[in-house]
């Protein structure tokens, strides 16, 4: 055979190959790169899913990410300026489309009495709004501190009187409960038998074996499901747990940083054909006005909030807003992104630690301050040389912040906020010119002026159903201790997005 006919066959067995190869790679059971199948139990065992699509999470909406200016959007004389303008980028992410109600966290309540009531019943106690903040020295509020929270004409409003801390334990608990729902539905634990569990006595158990804990069943390698719950498997039939990998979990339910909620309110989602956005809107809706300029509705209030001295709803025959404090979570109009509420109402606890010069150091792309890294903490090695992990007082996995890993004051440029204050008596008072020895100060001399601002004072925003207008603007903030509560003060969760926007739903 002739050199020259050789080489022609040589490469086309090499087209042949490489053809073979590019259909295999075209299907999905197979590497684009290496032409190896997935999940071959003869194989490596590489595990490979379907292709993942994103599903919204109940009661949230799609919120599509993007570049805005975070910020104060008009001049005020008397405004605090601790919302500097600055141009940054939101990644997408999900959000409440109403504040949490009231019904929702008696839902919240009710689990934790049936499963800690006997065993731990301060954690019960723990949970539970504080009535007392619709207490005020010269106001008869006594209906509302004995019916806003359990009465169910109160189903539909917002929840108030809940701290931050509160709030993040909330988040937490409805993480567990929406992925062991999950799990369930993939038929890959049982649901949960709170017959049994009313038979326990011995709160360790209930801690340990009962009360499903996300992060502890996909992190705790020597913890094992109940009895007659069945274990995930591999490609090769062994057991293992689920992960996030296997696409039915949900990302971790929590509060909205300050840019996301921000930008989540303004809702700009008008682009011109170059990509330019118009920005510059005052409220959540459009324009500079608080009344409906529709003819359906004309003048009537697109918020709740205070027009003025006195005057919280309107007048008799012909109210506005309709509300004395709260109103039902679903009312006036949403913005364009579907969220209600956005202004007034009530304010929304966000995940950010305030400082009044953030803005001056944020980060061009998810500002926010207040990122503490946990860790979590190790007891001891198992057989087989793997971790056995610490478990908290409710059966969560538990975590620690080394120093190194706390940043809430990472480029922190208050100089107010470094003076030590932790004295019990006023004491000889050092003024801020002195913090350079920090071993002389003893008061903040802002401290009479304003509460004093510490790593655990937390960021709200919104304005609520007792402000006047200017703070019905989404850039306006204020702040209060992360274990303090008010009867303005309510939340939404928001969540991470994984992946890319979902689809939109059929048209039906």
């Amino acid at each position: 055979m002739e050199l020259k006919t050789i080489a022609r066959l040589a490469s086309l067995s090499l087209v042949i190959l490489f053809a073979s190869c590019a259909r295999q790679s075209a299907n999905e059971g197979y590497s684009s790169l290496t032409g190896w199948k997935y999940n071959d139990k003869d194989g490596a065992g590489f595990e490979v899913k379907g292709q993942f699509v994103s599903e919204v999470p109940s009661g949230m909406v799609s919120i599509e990410g993007g570049s805005f200016t975070i910020g104060e959007k008009g001049e005020f004389v008397t405004a605090p300026r601790n919302s500097k303008p600055r141009r940054i980028t939101v990644s997408s992410f999900y959000m409440d489309q109403y504040e949490v109600r009231n019904l929702d966290w008696r839902e919240y309540t009710n689990w934790m009495k049936v499963v800690f009531n006997k065993t731990a019943p301060k954690l019960v106690k723990k949970v539970q709004p504080d009535p007392n903040v619709w207490r005020e020295e010269m106001a008869f509020n006594d209906p509302y501190l004995k019916n806003y929270f359990i009465h169910p004409a109160y189903d539909q409003y917002p929840v108030v009187g809940v701290s931050w801390e509160q709030v993040m334990d909330y988040c937490a608990w409805r993480t567990d409960r929406v992925n062991e729902l999950a799990l369930v539905r993939e038929q890959i634990i049982l649901p949960p038998d709170f017959f049994e569990l009313e038979k326990q006595t011995n709160h360790d158990s209930i801690a340990n074996f009962f009360v499903f804990n996300t992060a502890k069943y996909l992190t705790q390698n020597n913890y094992q499901p109940p009895v007659g719950k069945r274990p995930m498997t591999d490609v090769y039939g062994e057991d293992r747990k689920s992960d996030m990998s296997d696409g039915i979990l949900f990302p971790d339910y929590r509060l909205p940083t300050e840019a996301e909620w921000e930008f989540a309110a303004y809702a700009i989602s008008s682009v011109t054909i170059d990509g330019m956005v118009a920005e510059g809107k005052i409220y959540p809706w459009a324009g500079a006005q608080v009344r409906n300029p529709t003819k359906a509705q004309l003048g009537q209030m697109l918020a709740n909030f205070v027009r003025g001295r006195g005057d919280m709803m309107g007048t008799s025959g012909a109210l506005n807003d309709r509300a004395t404090v709260t109103a039902p979570v679903n009312s006036y109009s949403p913005n364009d992104f579907g969220l209600y509420n956005m202004a007034g109402n009530v304010n929304e606890w966000v995940l950010d630690v305030y400082r009044p010069t953030s803005y001056d150091n944020t980060s061009e792309y998810n500002s926010f301050r207040g990122n503490q890294y946990l860790t979590p903490i190790v007891v001891g090695l198992d057989s087989l040389g793997q971790n056995i992990y610490k478990i908290d007082s409710i059966g969560r996995v538990a975590t620690q912040v080394d120093k190194e890993n706390d940043v809430r004051n990472f480029k922190d440029g208050d100089p107010t906020s470094m003076v030590i204050t932790d004295f019990a008596q006023f004491g000889d008072t050092i003024g801020v010119s002195n913090l350079i020895d920090k071993s002389k100060l003893k008061l903040d001399p802002t401290d009479v002026l304003r509460p004093r601002i510490t790593d655990k004072t937390r960021v709200y925003k919104g304005g609520s159903w007792k402000d006047r207008i200017y703070w019905l603007n989404p850039s306006t903030r204020r702040f209060l201790d992360q274990n303090k509560c008010s009867n303005d003060i309510g939340f939404r969760c928001a969540m991470s997005m994984i992946g890319n926007m979902p689809p939109p739903p059929p048209v039906k």
